[in-house]
């Protein structure tokens, strides 16, 4: 539970800030870029187990102990990095703290400047007037998410899901394939998760970019769709033996080049699609239902199906999570928002704004 909220709450956090921090017609790739280094971390832990797993170097009891510590390492140094980040003017502005929000812009701009960096003239927005508030009452909470933008949150729900059920599917069992299908011994199994790492970090720093060139929809609706279809032919092809552990990795490399950017885009959409005052809760709302959804059902679905030894069983997991990613990209191209180089504002006005 406490890493659950600690994850969450940095997801929510993270996310929040790319949005309220980042020029618009950077946000998309920054935002997918940044999720995307959370395979750095997977490539540090996969490359930590190869050391601390090893049965020659530590006794199993104490291996797996150094493993969970190795995270708990990076936690501690993400605590004292969240010092150094300013807050979100937009943010202040709506709480009444105009002063500081101006002076976070100031130096955010004067360090641009010293740069030789040439600001765009604000003179030509159109101002918008703000009531101060100090929270939002959980009424207009439920109300914005289910009643005035019930489209947007059924697009960031099936997003979150879709992703969230054809990444744990894949990732939490990626181990128990290798072993029980390949014959990969455990110590090892963080060579084949290396490779795999590198192609989701790849993905989103390539693709990332044509978010906010080509658009939201459309990258949405091919990251989706490219990562079901390739999954539905690498399940076939496990499914008839036509593959060893290497192939296997490669293809799933390949699998999740588009799939990194998928997820990320998920994120992105959850983070940008609604009004400022309940952006970080919108967030965390989706990762958990999201979380529920994947996190908790696909483990549980292919741990059964990988328990059966039967390769076919396990095929029909992965055509379920490809499905899921399909009819994703699907409704992205329907309901999808075009937020791509637009100020958050237009994209969804804040709860806060007044016409008096």
């Amino acid at each position: 539970m406490l890493t659950g909220a600690g994850i969450g709450g940095e997801y929510s956090a993270v996310n929040s800030t790319i949005q309220e921090m980042i020029p618009a017609r950077y946000r998309g790739r920054t935002d997918l870029a940044i999720n995307g280094t959370f395979w750095i971390g997977a490539a540090l832990g996969a490359g930590g187990s190869l050391i601390v797993l090893d049965p020659s170097r530590f006794a199993p009891d104490a291996g797996w102990r150094l493993a969970f510590l190795i995270g708990s390492t990076l936690g501690l140094i993400i605590f004292f990095l969240r010092s150094w980040i300013p807050e979100s003017p937009r943010w202040l502005v709506i709480h009444g703290r105009e002063v500081e929000g101006e002076k976070i812009l100031d130096e955010i701009e004067s360090r641009f400047r010293l740069h030789g960096a040439s600001l765009s003239d604000a003179s030509t927005l159109t101002p918008m007037r703000l009531r101060p508030r100090a929270y939002t009452p959980l009424k207009q909470v439920i109300q914005t998410l289910f009643i005035t933008y019930r489209v947007r949150t059924f697009l960031g729900l099936t997003l979150m899901s879709a992703q969230a059920f054809f990444y744990n599917a894949i990732f939490f069992t990626y181990a128990l394939v290798l072993t029980n299908f390949y014959d990969v011994p455990s110590y090892q199994v963080g060579w084949y998760i290396l490779p795999f790492a590198l192609g989701n970090v790849l993905g989103p720093l390539l693709l990332g970019p044509l978010f906010d060139s080509i658009g939201r929809k459309p990258m949405i609706a091919f990251t989706y769709t490219a990562s079901g279809l390739l999954l539905a032919g690498s399940g076939w092809l496990f499914a008839h033996h036509l593959l060893n552990a290497e192939e296997q990795t490669f293809i799933w490399t390949v699998v999740f080049f588009f799939a990194s950017s998928a997820a990320g885009a998920a994120y992105l959409t959850a983070s940008e699609i609604f009004p400022v005052e309940i952006r970080a809760l919108a967030i965390a709302f989706f990762y958990a239902a999201g979380t529920a959804v994947g996190g908790v059902g696909a483990p549980f679905l292919f741990g059964t199906l990988i328990e059966t030894g039967s390769r076919a069983s396990v095929f029909g997991g992965y055509l379920l999570g490809s499905g899921l990613m399909v009819v994703a990209a699907m409704v992205a191209m329907i309901w999808g928002v075009a937020a791509e180089r637009k100020p958050l504002e237009t994209v969804a006005l804040p709860l806060s704004s007044t016409q008096d």
